[in-house]
């Protein structure tokens, strides 16, 4: 039965906190979902402690490793606390507030794009995207810092994405590799 509901036991006011802490963070998620992986992650291990950063990191790194969009994470993290039902609490209050926000702002903001205001909006939220990013590849390296074939990894991981235009499966596959012959 742990498949359905997970090992935490969760109560009905767990649940009712976790789909309205994924629901806020929705509507933050500027840059995708990713870019809010820091608050999640302080949520679901430091604060509560229902994943441990090995689980967080591994849960992002097989979600992103998979065929599909990048929100897939969010489920699979979802499944490591609470099972299916976790999964599904996840990424509903995940979708849904941000659905329906992005439909409206992108209908109201097609008929304004000319407007001073709304270029000004578009313009401002590039680095902000940007620093949400760098914040979420700095959480993910945590379980890796300290660990120098893993910080190389990472280095080169970097490197590679910046430089190169190949997939990142590749760098996914070198990264189970390091970490199969133990370098990592």
């Amino acid at each position: 039965m742990s498949w359905l509901v997970g090992t935490h036991g969760l109560s009905v006011a767990d649940w009712l906190g976790v789909f309205t802490q994924f629901m806020l963070l929705s509507m933050l998620a500027i840059g995708g979902a990713i870019a809010t992986a820091p608050d999640m992650h302080r949520y679901l291990v430091n604060e509560h402690g229902w994943l441990t950063d090995a689980q967080f990191t591994s849960s992002v790194a097989l979600a992103q490793a998979a065929p599909g969009p990048n929100v897939l994470f969010i489920p699979v993290l979802g499944y490591g606390v609470g099972g299916l039902l976790g999964a599904a609490v996840m990424l509903l209050a995940s979708l849904l507030p941000s659905t329906v926000l992005a439909l409206t702002a992108t209908r109201w903001g097609t008929q304004r794009r000319d407007t001073r205001g709304v270029r000004a909006f578009v313009a401002g939220m590039a680095p902000v995207t940007l620093g949400l990013l760098l914040s979420t590849g700095w959480v993910l390296t945590e379980p890796s810092r300290g660990h120098l074939g893993a910080m190389l990894l990472v280095g080169v991981t970097v490197l590679v994405m910046w430089r190169t235009k190949i997939s990142p499966i590749w760098m996914v596959a070198l990264g189970a590799l390091v970490g199969v012959m133990g370098l990592a």
